[in-house]
Order: structure tokens, then sequence, then C-alpha cells
């Protein structure tokens, strides 16, 4: 049975707390897989949890760790000492490590890294410092398995034996040259059936996909999707393997590409949490409110001008919700599958078969509703150079709405914005000032005022 955490077991784990019951709190929580650990830290408070890492092995609570939210792992970390902090980092991979180190004021970080024990550990955390985060170099460990072209089978063996002690998972056997080269790879199966005494160079595979220290995440992502990989090399401008990126790793990367995509949909600039202050809540979410409110403001300047047109045609007045919600939703749509597409790799073909596609798509949503729109003026007596103003308009704003929504993120993309940003209030604001300028304009023509 799946091992759960209770509102009981919690209490106990307070309660032993409380009374500083730490052998019982050890024989409790030490065969506790270190995920159920960081999920018990989640339900304690911040004097409690850091309680519990000072009292486990640094080799569970280093993992646990990992599976809190930033912010908390941020505030238990003030409450430990710079020792403390750095047995911690000695139980972590390099990335996991470089990730912590990264989230500490500069002095206090230098003060940890000199604190690791293992020389070789706090050198391979500073290099991943030195790369962005969001490249192949800031998301790859540095542990990993790699053997020698030269060596035989034999001796490559009591060499893995001896690196994977260092290996969370062995996903792969990289093959170097006698600079460290990336060569290919050795499969397990050809280790275990070659002889003794052959040579790596006779059996390793030289294809191997591999990206470089600068591969933007995204890309990563892609080719380790593309070719179904559990784990990537990462190779510097000379060819040497310095790395490599796990599943674990990218999946990680992507889930925090999507919340960060998700919030610039929803109009919302930086990267924060429901917990987080109201300042910063205000200033993450306040500007894209702000060109909303211009956006209005831009619609009501239109509306203005035709003051005259609505004098005389109230009812335009009541359907100009109607248009303005059309040219939010059309835009919308067709923004977020090119972001999705782009996101993917799958926006294909050029600009001139894309906006055919976008046209003839638009003119059979547009048709079919500006169709149901004239049956509805039919039903309720509706003047016929009414209904077809209406239904002229709305073909009208939802082909522009449709093009604006499909290039709009392509041109971003092309110039290196997120594209992520048109899927929210500016494609929705854009489409409401010219929805209801086109509704406007189509209904002078047709009516005649």
């Amino acid at each position: 049975m799946q091992f759960q955490v209770t509102t009981k077991l919690i209490e106990q784990v307070k309660h032993l707390i409380e009374i500083e019951g730490d052998v019982r709190l050890r024989d409790m929580l030490s065969e506790i897989h270190f995920a159920d650990v960081a999920e018990i830290l989640d339900e304690l408070n911040l004097i409690e949890a850091t309680y519990l890492i000072k009292l486990l092995d640094s080799e569970k609570t280093s993992e646990a760790l990992m599976e809190l939210e930033e912010d908390f792992r941020e505030r238990i970390l003030e409450n430990l000492s710079v020792k403390e902090i750095a047995e911690e980092l000695e139980e972590m991979d390099t990335d996991d490590a470089a990730d912590v180190v990264a989230e500490l004021p500069d002095e206090l970080a230098e003060e940890v890294i000199a604190e690791i024990e293992d020389e070789k550990h706090a050198e391979d955390i500073k290099e991943l410092l030195a790369y962005d985060e969001d490249t192949a170099g800031g998301l790859m460990a540095k542990e990993l398995v790699q053997v020698k072209e030269t060596w035989t089978i034999a001796g490559c063996v009591r060499e893995m034996r001896r690196q994977a002690k260092n290996v969370t998972r062995v996903h792969s056997i990289y093959v170097v040259d006698k600079e460290n080269r990336l060569k290919g790879r050795l499969s397990l199966k050809d280790l275990l059936t070659a002889s003794t005494k052959a040579y790596i160079s006779d059996v390793y595979i030289p294809k191997v996909d591999y990206v470089e220290v600068d591969t933007e995440g995204e890309e990563v992502a892609r080719i380790m999707q593309k070719y179904d990989l559990e784990a990537i090399p990462v190779i510097d401008h000379d060819g040497v393997l310095v790395g490599r990126v796990t599943i674990d790793d990218i999946v990680d990367f992507i889930k925090d590409e999507a919340e960060k995509d998700y919030q610039l949909a929803a109009g919302i600039s930086q990267d924060v949490e429901a917990d987080d202050s109201v300042w910063q809540l205000t200033r993450a979410r306040l500007p894209w409110l702000i060109l909303g409110l211009f956006g209005g403001l831009g619609s009501v300047f239109i509306m203005e001008g035709f003051e005259e047109a609505l004098a005389k045609y109230k009812e335009l007045f009541f359907f100009t919700p109607l248009i303005a919600a059309m040219a939010g939703n059309v835009g919308v749509q067709s923004s977020a599958i090119i972001v999705q597409g782009l996101a993917n790799d799958v926006v294909k073909g050029s600009l001139l078969s894309r906006l055919l596609k976008e046209v003839s798509l638009s003119l059979i949503s547009g048709v079919t509703l500006g169709v149901l729109v004239i049956l509805f003026g039919m039903i309720t007596d509706m003047a016929m150079d009414f209904s077809l103003t209406i239904a002229l308009s709305m073909l009208c704003v939802i082909i522009v709405a449709a093009l604006i929504g499909t290039f709009v993120p392509i041109i971003l993309n092309k110039r290196g914005i997120d594209p992520a940003i048109a899927t929210g209030p500016f494609i929705t604001t854009s489409n409401d000032i010219f929805g209801i300028f086109l509704f406007f304009y189509i209904a002078k023509i047709i009516l005649g005022f």
C-alpha cells in the first residue's frame, strides 16, 4: 500500500518535535521516502521544519529540500548554519546544489562553497553557476559514468564501479577519447557480452545525441522528447564531455516554463506564487491591467466617434459586447494554438500558407456564426439590414482577430520575445479595439449614417 501523509501522522510528528523525541522521530521517518518527508515538512511551521532538517540524516533531507517550494526552502536555509547548509549540499547532485547556492546571498554562497569538504564537488558547483540557468549548462549535472575508448572491457568495468558510487542513476555510459571529447556511448549488453580483453573502441556505438552547454532549455527538451531520451550528454565548444541533463531535470524545466507561460497568458508579467506578498503580486498583475484600461479607453474614444450612429441606431450599443467578445475569443484561440505549436516546434511552412489557412478557418467560423445571427434576427423580427450588419461585422472581426492572434506570436518569437505574452490581455485588448472599430465602420457603410 502506498504511504500516505495523514493528519494523525503530522500531529504525531509535531508532538515529538515539541517534546524533543529525537530517537522516535528518527525511527519513524528513517524508512520514509524523501518526497513524503518533503510533504511532512510542508505541513510544519518554519521552526518545526528546521528542527526536522537538523535532526535527520542529510542524505534524506537534502533530497527532501529540493521537493519544497523555493520560498519555503530559502526560509529554512536562513535558519541553518553555514556548515549545516554545506552538509546538505554535499549530499545533493551538483545541479541541485548549484540551484540552492544560486538562491543564497552572494556572501553566504561563497562561505558555504568554501565549507564543502569535497573540493571536486565544490568546483563542479561553481562551474555550473557560471552557466545561464535556462541552458543545457545550467540544467546539467556533473555526475555521470564515462569511459575511455582505449580501455579494455575489464578495466572499464572496474572504473565504472568506482564512478557509479557518485551517480544516483546510471542512464548511459559515455565513451570519450584521451582529451575527454565525446566519442559515443556504450551499450550495457555489448559490455556484458564482449570479451574482457576487448577494447572499448571495438564495441562502443559512435552515434550519440548530445547538446552544447549554451543550447536553450526548450531545445534540450525538444530533442529529448523527439528521441525519447532519459538523459542527454552535454559538451562544451571543444567537444569535451562536461555533464548530462536527465529526464527529471528537463521535466522540472518544462513545468516551470509552462507555469510562466500560463501566467503570461493570464496577464501576469512576473513569476509569482499565491503566497507572495501583496506588493509582489501587484507588481506582476498591475501592468497588464493598466494596458487593459488604456485599451478600454481606446474603445470609448472609438465609440464617441460614432455618437450619431448610436443616437440613430441604439441597438448597435447592445451588440458591441458581442462583437468585442467574439474578437477576443477568436484571437485567444488562434494565439494559443500558435504558441503551443511554437513551443513544440511544429509551426512549419511559409507565412503565406499560414495566412491562407487562418483565413479559411475564419471564413468557416464567421459564416457559420453570421448565419446564426441572421436566424436570430428573423426570430426576433430584427430588420434584415441590421442583421446583415451584425453578421458581416462578425465575419470581418473574426478574420482580423484570427490573423492578429496568429501572426503576433510568430513575430514576437522571431524577435526573441516569449510568444506566450500574446495569448493574454495583449491580444484581447488589441482585438477589442479593432473589433469595435470594424463593427461601427461596417455599420456606417451598410446602414448609411
